[in-house]
């Protein structure tokens, strides 16, 4: 079997490295050859964390998406949480590979009914989302929607179980999927707090790390997300209920973080400073 990932950001790049470890082919693309190049880093750092290099024999790196989706039977599909951007690629991509391959998405908010409407096969086209960091947190939470055919599910769940992750069954649509579900509400509400002063964002979290014994609080975890995904995510719901708060909290997030290049681990700061964040002290 060979796959092709598309969109080699944050977690991209994790899932692709995951899936050649596995011992599958994989194409890895991305736009512009300073997108491999970040994703190449990415992927030197974790072959140092698995102490070996094996998979670069298995990994090709393409900016030609013709070439990336030749002869490939899964597309994981991880670009940025854009509805229209992932709608524009994903027709792409159902007009360039095979009637066979099947087609799914990392998004972590949108449904696929939402997106399976530009796919010329949408009986072979799913969900596939990942949680961050894939290694430690290692489910995949699958999706289909009323026309995904039952025998392409269960292969995208066998898939899944191939590279060493837990499958999460969806049989119903919602949006968030499972975890996300939960998550998003939890990092929503850290949000309120720190953007409309209640707390700073390193007491917010000495706070859930404190009282949870957990390794993270809600802004480390955004910044292992990322924030130009955190951002993607409020602007969306801001557009969808109309809020006046969800718009200036995005505005801030994008002046505060995204135009000063503060992105979150991936960029070695967003809300903290890596590779030592400061709330790293309290975690027991």
């Amino acid at each position: 079997m060979k796959v092709s990932v598309c969109g080699c950001g944050v977690l991209g790049s994790q899932i692709s490295w995951q899936v050649a470890l596995s011992g599958f082919e994989v194409n890895v693309y991305e736009v512009d050859e300073k997108g491999l190049e970040r994703c190449k880093r990415f992927h030197e750092r974790y072959s140092k964390l698995f102490k070996t290099e094996e998979p670069f024999s298995r990994l090709v790196y393409l900016t030609d998406l013709e070439k990336a989706l030749k002869n490939i039977d899964i597309v994981i599909e991880s670009i940025p949480e854009d509805l229209e951007l992932k709608r524009g690629f994903l027709s792409n991509v159902s007009n360039i590979v095979s009637e066979n391959t099947i087609i799914t998405t990392n998004s972590s908010t949108l449904m696929p009914t939402e997106l399976k409407g530009v796919v010329h096969k949408p009986q072979r086209f799913l969900a596939l989302h990942f949680a961050n960091p894939i290694w430690e947190a290692n489910i995949a939470e699958i999706m289909g929607h009323s026309e995904t055919d039952m025998e392409v599910f269960d292969k995208v769940v066998e898939f899944a179980k191939d590279i060493g992750m837990e499958p999460i069954k969806i049989y119903k649509e919602q949006r968030g999927y499972v975890l996300n579900s939960m998550l998003i509400p939890w990092l929503a509400s850290a949000q309120h707090l720190y953007f409309s002063g209640v707390a700073n964002f390193e007491d917010i979290d000495k706070a859930w790390i404190i009282s949870t014994k957990s390794k993270f609080g809600p802004f480390g975890v955004m910044d292992l997300i990322g924030l130009r995904t955190i951002y993607n995510v409020v602007l969306m719901d801001a557009k969808r209920t109309n809020s006046k708060e969800l718009f200036d909290r995005a505005k801030r997030i994008k002046e505060e973080f995204l135009d000063k290049g503060k992105l979150g681990v991936e960029t070695g700061e967003g809300f903290y400073k890596y590779p030592n964040p400061s709330y790293e002290k309290y975690v027991k």
